[in-house]
C-alpha cells in the first residue's frame, strides 16, 4: 500500500507542476471578469493541492486508514484534471461542460459512495452488501440524470430516475445496514465523521438536482451561474468530504497513540 501511495504522489506531485507551467501559458485564455472561469481555475487547483495532502497523511496515518485516505485522493486528482479540461471548454465555447461533468461523476461519486464502506470496514466488520447498494444506487442516481441532460432520454424522466437513486443512497446511509453499523459499533469520531458526511450527501448533493431543474425542466437559467454553482458544490462534494474521512482518521490514530 505504501509503494502505491508513493508512486501516487510522485505522478500527483509532477502533474500539479506541469498544471502550474501550463497554467503560466494558458492564464491569458481567461478573459477579465469571467468569473465563471476564476472558478473553475480556482477549484482545479484546490483539488489538486488535495490530492496532495490526503496522499501525505495517507502515507503518515497508514493502517487502516490509508486506503480511505487514498480514495480521498483519487477522487480529487480525477476531478483536478477534469476541471481544467471543463475551463477550456467554457472559455473557449461559453458552453456547459456536461458531458466532462458527468464523466467525472461517473468516476468520483461511486468512489465517494465507497468511503461509507471504507471507513466503517476500518472499524467494524461490515457486509458486502452495503458496498453494492450504495455502489448501484449511485449508477441508478447518474446515469439516467446524463442521458437525461445529453437528451438521449426525456429530461423529466432522468430527473425522477436519478431522484430515485438519490433516495435509495439516503435511506441506506440514515436507516440501513451502513447506518446500523455506524450507530451501534463506531466510535465517536467516526459516528462524527460519518453524521458529516452523510448530512453532505444530503444538503450537498441537492444543489445538483436543483441545477437540473432550473436548468433542463423550468425553462433554463443562466449558464455562468448554474455552473459556479456546480463548481461549489463540487468543493464542498470532493474536498470536504475527504476532510471529514481525514478527522476521523487523525482522531481515532491521536485515541491510539494515548491509550
Amino acid at each position: 500500500m505504501q509503494k502505491m501511495i508513493k508512486a501516487m504522489l510522485l505522478l500527483s506531485g509532477l502533474t500539479v507542476s506541469q498544471i502550474s507551467l501550463a497554467a503560466s501559458n494558458d492564464s491569458a485564455m481567461l478573459q477579465s471578469g469571467d468569473f465563471v472561469g476564476y472558478s473553475f481555475w480556482l477549484i482545479s487547483m484546490a483539488l489538486a493541492a488535495s490530492t496532495i495532502f490526503f496522499l501525505m497523511e495517507a502515507l503518515r496515518l497508514g493502517g487502516k486508514w490509508a486506503t480511505s485516505l487514498t480514495v480521498s485522493a483519487l477522487v480529487t486528482f480525477i476531478a483536478a484534471f477534469h476541471y481544467f479540461y471543463m475551463r477550456d471548454v467554457w472559455v473557449t465555447t461559453g458552453n456547459t461542460p456536461t458531458d466532462f461533468r458527468y464523466i467525472d461523476w461517473l468516476l468520483t461519486v461511486p468512489l465517494l459512495m465507497i468511503e461509507f464502506y471504507l471507513i466503517l470496514a476500518a472499524i467494524a466488520t461490515v457486509s458486502g452488501g452495503i458496498f453494492w447498494r450504495l455502489l448501484i444506487g449511485t449508477l441508478v442516481m447518474l446515469v439516467p440524470g446524463y442521458m437525461g441532460e445529453a437528451g438521449y432520454i426525456n429530461a423529466t424522466v432522468g430527473f425522477v430516475i436519478g431522484m430515485l437513486g438519490w433516495a435509495y443512497i439516503l435511506y441506506e446511509i440514515f436507516a440501513g445496514e451502513a447506518s446500523k453499523v455506524a450507530a451501534g459499533q463506531a466510535p465517536p469520531a467516526v459516528q462524527k465523521a460519518y453524521g458529516l458526511m452523510k448530512w453532505t450527501v444530503t444538503i450537498g448533493w441537492a444543489i445538483y438536482p436543483i441545477g437540473y431543474f432550473l436548468g433542463y425542466l423550468a425553462g433554463g437559467t443562466d449558464e455562468g451561474t448554474l455552473n459556479i454553482v456546480y463548481n461549489l458544490a463540487d468543493v464542498l462534494n470532493k474536498i470536504a468530504f475527504g476532510l471529514f474521512i481525514w478527522y476521523a482518521a487523525n482522531e481515532d490514530s491521536n485515541a491510539k497513540s494515548h491509550a
